[in-house]
């Protein structure tokens, strides 16, 4: 068990105002608290429990050399983050900005300098964080879809980039602490923090008012309306690319029926195509406009777009590339293309 436990008591302890609110008046304390809910078994508590923590407790068994690190990296990764690391106009750099000097005294000297640009592993204090990172969230299209053996191969290709293992190592569970000795940033991490394990004391000195609670308490996964719109429409401060956008927070009324929705745009909302397109502007990449403009006139248009979605690309429109697709059925990348290419 990592930290994953000890992050979901403290979460029931802040919520221990609202709790204490649902069983107010309740003369029958335990049968309260047996309606709320029930004990995690041991499946569900593991499907969370992913963390790798710095001293490496949650890392699972594994290894991989920096050559099968950079198949996959080719494969998956270098369409956004370039073929050494060095990105793209939308994406930051994972690797430069490191000296030998700072693998030996483990503080990166250009993070206090005049650096343009911080990369990955200018930044990044522990080798866990980037293994962490990479498993839970890479391929941005298809999160943990690496096995832990890709991860550790994709890891170390990135160590190799940023000259900390040489190109023939194999980083492994059994070794990874001795790397961890090489990471350039080690020394630049502060633990003066009240969330670091061992100091017992929160960041914030809240006191709890216990008082005015409500009545009852409708337990659900959605911000109130009331705070909705109290810091503008969150959807405008998200990233702009990626699968996952924020809620658009500020919602005008309904004045007209809405058109329906033929199936391929529906298609391009759950593949999330509209992060990085839009049907009239250029967003990330161009608009479905644009696309359709290009192609038309084209005979071999769908099956040439077909191709582009299936297997990504780069340089038709710029630098930023275009990551490919192999998980989304043919069936509706076909519906995707043809409802493009009517674009107006």
């Amino acid at each position: 068990m990592s930290t994953w436990a000890d992050t979901a008591r403290v979460l029931m302890l802040a919520a221990g105002c609202l709790v204490t609110a649902a069983w107010a008046g309740t003369s029958d304390t335990a049968a309260a608290r047996a309606a709320l809910g029930r004990t995690a078994t041991a499946a569900e508590v593991a499907a969370w429990d992913i963390d790798v923590r710095p001293d490496f407790q949650g890392l699972p068994k594994g290894s991989g050399t920096v050559s099968q690190g950079q198949k996959i990296w080719d494969g998956k990764c270098a369409s956004c983050h370039g073929d050494f690391g060095e990105s793209n106009e939308v994406f930051s750099p994972i690797v430069g900005g490191t000296t030998a000097d700072d693998i030996r005294t483990g503080r990166v000297a250009a993070m206090t300098g005049n650096q343009p640009y911080r990369t990955t592993l200018m930044k990044v204090s522990t080798v866990s964080t980037l293994w962490d990172y990479i498993h839970r969230a890479m391929p941005w299209n298809a999160p943990r879809s690496l096995s832990a053996d890709d991860v550790y191969a994709v890891t170390a290709y990135l160590l190799n980039l940023g000259e900390i293992v040489p190109a023939d190592f194999t980083l492994s569970d059994a070794n990874i602490a001795e790397v961890q000795r090489k990471m350039p940033n080690r020394n630049g991490m502060t633990t003066d923090h009240g969330m670091w394990p061992g100091r017992g004391r929160p960041d914030t000195r809240n006191t709890a008012c216990m008082k005015d609670c409500e009545a009852t308490v409708k337990v659900v996964s959605a911000m109130p309306a009331y705070a909705r719109d109290a810091h503008g429409d969150l959807s405008q401060q998200q990233r702009g690319f990626g699968p996952t956008r924020g809620v658009a927070a500020v919602t005008t009324p309904a004045t007209v029926a809405s058109a329906p929705v033929a199936p391929g745009a529906k298609l391009t909302g759950q593949y999330q195509c509209m992060a990085c397109h839009a049907l009239d502007r250029k967003v990330v990449g161009p608009s479905f406009s644009d696309i359709a403009s290009k192609y038309r006139g084209q005979g071999d248009a769908h099956a040439a777009l077909e191709r582009k979605v299936k297997a990504g690309g780069q340089g038709a429109w710029g630098n930023v590339p275009m990551p490919p697709q192999p998980q989304i059925p043919d069936s509706d990348i076909r519906a995707m293309v043809g409802w493009i290419l009517e674009a107006k």
